[in-house]
């Protein structure tokens, strides 16, 4: 009875000798080898995602960057815009009020004072002389006095009555039309603005020939030819 079961057991009990006689370094061979194995795999999904996910942020930062090029060529373009249509906007408000309140022309058809006539050089001729009496006037020299009285009042504003007018009665240039209707709308500004901080006829008068002759080299080019 016995002989049976020892001989049937025999094969199964031989395998697990031969198991357990195997070396343990190749058991802990295989082991190391199947955690290896299992790590690298972890290791391997872990760069992909990483990389999918520096891969979404590079396009999202670069979308980013895109947008606010994009919004600061915006700024850029309607604020290199704005200037122009301020200065258009300006003009066209200056060029109505002195077409509105300043002296027109003696006729309604086109300027005879075209340059090279008598009448061109008697009216700037007549523009130049009155603002330099008007100098004369102002600083007291003409008709002289101690207190302040109508001579050296109209000598004050002989450039906004008189010199203006004569030289806007030509038929002038479109820059220096334009610089005449800035002056127009410029000197009684300075005429009554001057005198709340300095009573002097003089001074007013000087004032107003420096913005005569500073409008005139801005809307004439006189600085950028002599550059």
């Amino acid at each position: 009875m016995n002989s049976p079961l020892s001989s049937s057991t025999s094969p199964c009990n031989s395998k697990i000798l031969k198991l357990a006689s195997r070396p343990t370094s190749f058991r802990l061979s295989l082991l190391c080898n199947t955690i290896t194995a299992q790590y690298t795999g972890r290791n391997s999904l872990s760069l992909k995602l990483r990389a999918s996910n520096n891969a979404n942020e590079v396009d999202s930062q670069t979308a980013k960057d895109d947008q606010a090029a994009e919004t600061s060529n915006q700024v850029s373009s309607s604020s290199s815009s704005a200037p122009p249509a301020l200065d258009r906007d300006l003009k066209k408000v200056v060029q109505k009020t002195a077409a509105t309140f300043a002296p027109r022309a003696s006729t309604a058809t086109r300027n005879p004072a075209v340059p090279g006539t008598t009448l061109y050089t008697v009216f700037e001729v007549q523009g130049y002389v009155s603002m330099v009496l008007g100098g004369a006037l102002s600083f007291n020299l003409i008709f002289p006095s101690n207190d302040p009285d109508i001579w050296r009042l109209m000598g004050m504003w002989s450039i906004w009555m008189f010199t203006i007018p004569s030289l806007r009665a030509r038929d002038c240039s479109k820059n220096e039309k334009e610089a005449l209707n800035y002056l127009f709308l410029l000197i009684p500004l300075l005429n009554v603005l001057i005198p709340f901080f300095l009573k002097s006829f003089s001074f007013v008068w000087s004032a107003d020939t420096i913005a005569f002759f500073g409008m005139y080299a801005w809307k004439l080019g006189w600085l950028q030819k002599t550059e």
